[in-house]
């Protein structure tokens, strides 16, 4: 394998080797892809062209050339004639000096998009206290790269007029993060890219990102705290920690939808296993279900390649009918499994031990209050709350290893996160059902954590907590007949949320659609922390906020 630039004058591709197109800033992305590919498949030989000359590069790929664009070069060779496909996301940065005398006070707080748009509009006096409220009127000097793309993200981030974000100070990215390294007082926006040292995995020296306080509570709370490292940076902006808005595409785009059995195959090779070399290049990889789609689109292209007009009438009727067949058959598994579960015969006195798991197989007791983050509060004849995780989260965690509780005497207010339970180093974050003081921790937990998955309800209580607004609070919770409705919804959320985070992942198939799209018991102990952390954020943490909105 070997690669050209555009501008040599000279095609050294030979004849029967597939050729890439890449526009100048996916290219050693796209070299990368290509050596990979030529060592999993060596009788494949790519060569990937350097497109550096623009209207040549279109000119390739109407003659039938595949290209990899980014978003900043395809509004330049934007073809309505001209196929694509999202492949992946390039990712927009706002960045510091590492040596800001600040940084431990920008680290802990944040700066929020609002405070951010009110400072870029401010183009005649802009000083830290602008930024941070802390009396410091130090100017801040500020950059933005030059780029049509970066600056309309930037512009719908921050809603502001995009020739306003521009400023006086912009340029191309290197010029950029150049004049940030040498100034302890200066901020702007780059792309990600911009900003790494590819070969060590680590930032450029004296640069850091700039964390966004994206709920504009003056904090960088946990679900904010992804800017410490690349790594945790680029999982963050996967998982969706990190504003839509300062995400731009890049594309494979084509003369026409792909037919070519070696193009096909390479394209659907980069949306499965060749999404793993983004993050390492600087830019963010598909969500599963995005990748899935994208290579179904692929597969159905190749299915009709080179077939007449009259034999794509006859697929499509086939698939059709097939797929008619397959939606009729499923919904009477449906019917008849709905049946068998109105005869069964539930019992609800003891802990259950289900191989499958559903509504049905949890314990819910009568005289406990249920919250929606799954935990739940008894009030005590002595005017005490007594406070634990209910049996849907300790089912699906599966045995719990150990946990970190707050200490007696603590004030914990509702929505606040109140413990931590942990399966052999993998970790979920709750949060408190009721407002108060916490009077009592179960020690038993420390050395006998396995209770809060055996007696979830009795001898697996965590907390006594004498309440400071329990009328109130109350009632927004809520009892056995409500909790049965809602634990029907969260299954079915669960198994939306499963069937996100793992498809594709062949280590994880035997966790869906097993017995019609059961779910298993302790589904998430044999799951990597990362999924956990997708749980956490994506699962628990938005039941979180349900009752604020409820009690205003």
């Amino acid at each position: 394998m070997y690669s050209s630039s555009l501008n040599s004058g000279s095609n050294l591709v030979p004849d029967d080797s597939l050729k890439v197109l890449a526009t100048p800033d996916l290219y050693n992305l796209s070299t990368k892809w290509a050596e990979e590919y030529n060592r999993q498949f060596p009788g494949v030989n790519i060569s990937v062209i350097n497109a550096t000359d623009l209207e040549k590069a279109g000119d390739l790929i109407k003659k039938g050339t595949i290209g990899f664009v980014s978003n900043e070069f395809y509004s330049e060779l934007k073809n309505e004639s001209f196929w694509n496909l999202v492949i992946g996301r390039d990712v927009i940065v706002p960045v510091i000096n590492a040596k800001n005398p600040f940084l431990d006070e920008i680290n802990q707080h944040g700066i929020s998009p609002q405070v951010l748009s009110v400072f870029v509009k401010n183009a005649d006096y802009r000083n830290w206290n602008d930024l941070l409220k802390n009396g410091k009127t130090l100017k801040v000097d500020y950059y933005c790269i030059d780029d049509k793309s970066s600056i309309a993200s930037l512009s719908d981030f921050l809603k502001t007029d995009g020739s306003i974000i521009a400023g006086r100070n912009a340029g191309s990215a290197a010029e950029v993060v150049s004049a940030i390294q040498k100034n302890p007082y200066a901020i702007g926006f780059c792309k990600l890219i911009n900003i790494l040292d590819l070969e060590n995995q680590t930032m450029v020296d004296n640069i850091r990102l700039l964390p966004i306080d994206r709920n504009g509570n003056g904090l960088i709370d946990y679900n904010e705290k992804i800017y410490d490292d690349v790594n945790d940076f680029s999982r963050g902006v996967w998982i969706g920690k990190y504003p839509k808005a300062l995400f731009s595409n890049i594309y494979t785009v084509a003369k026409g939808q792909p037919e070519n059995i070696s193009e096909v195959a390479f394209i659907k090779w980069v949306l499965t296993d060749g999404q793993k070399y983004l993050s390492g290049n600087g830019y963010s990889d598909l969500l599963v279900s995005e990748r899935q789609s994208s290579a179904d689109k692929l597969y159905n292209a190749r299915i009709y390649a080179g077939a007449s007009n009259g034999e794509k009438n006859l697929l499509k009727t086939l698939t059709f009918i097939i797929t008619t067949v397959i939606l009729i058959s499923l919904i009477a598994n449906s019917v008849a499994r709905q049946r068998k579960r109105r005869k069964a015969v539930v019992k609800i006195t003891g802990s259950p031990d289900h191989t499958l798991l559903d509504e049905n197989s949890l314990i819910i007791p009568k005289g406990i209050y249920f919250d929606k983050t799954h935990t739940w509060a008894f009030l005590e004849e002595n005017g005490v709350v007594k406070v634990g995780i209910d049996d849907f989260l300790q089912h699906i965690t599966g045995k719990i290893t150990r946990i970190k509780m707050k200490d007696p005497g603590k004030k914990v207010k509702k929505g606040e996160q109140i413990l931590s339970i942990i399966q052999n180093g993998k970790q979920l974050n709750l949060y408190a059902p009721i407002s108060g003081t916490i009077v009592e921790q179960n020690i038993s937990l420390d050395t006998n954590s396995s209770s809060l998955n055996s007696s979830p309800y009795k001898d697996g209580w965590i907390y006594r907590i004498e309440p400071s607004n329990w009328g109130r609070e109350s009632q927004l919770l809520f009892m056995a007949d409500k909790q049965r409705e809602f634990i029907k919804k969260e299954f079915s959320r669960l198994k939306d949320f499963l069937m996100t985070a793992l498809s594709g992942d062949p280590k994880y198939a035997y966790v869906l659609l097993q017995d019609g799209g059961e779910i298993s018991d302790g589904v998430l102990s044999e799951m990597s922390p990362q999924i956990w952390e997708d749980f956490q954020t994506n699962f628990i943490d938005p039941s979180r906020q349900v009752w604020f909105y409820e009690m205003f």
